[in-house]
């Protein structure tokens, strides 16, 4: 019994392991590189979004993300997680309408 238990606790180990991770987004050096204020477009934004959705600011233009979600940088509610600070970041990606569709995102430091 332990030793079937054992094997078990192994197997289940290995896949979760063996589940596929997102790939980190990388720079492209040819493409113009912008600095945002990024956040919880509704928490720290205000817009009007449903649920938490991850937002930049530039221009004093807010935009909502695409290419990469709130859940990507961390837990949002943590008491440093977009919902709570707003932080700069590095993108790069083109805006479209009220939408930043991102191919690059790196946070930088914490703003409030």
């Amino acid at each position: 019994m332990r030793i079937t238990l054992a094997l078990l606790g192994l197997l289940m180990g290995l896949f979760a392991q063996a589940q596929e991770q997102p790939a980190k987004q990388q720079p492209d050096k040819k493409k113009k590189t912008y600095e945002v204020l990024a956040s919880c477009g509704t928490c720290n934004f205000k817009m009007k979004a449903e649920g938490c959705p991850l937002a930049i600011k530039w221009n004093d233009k807010f935009y909502l993300v695409e290419g990469t979600s709130i859940d990507d940088h961390g837990d949002a509610h943590a008491d440093d997680g977009f919902c709570n600070a707003i932080k700069k970041a590095k993108v790069q990606g083109t805006f479209e309408g009220d939408r930043f569709k991102s191919t690059y995102f790196e946070i930088v430091k914490p703003v409030t």
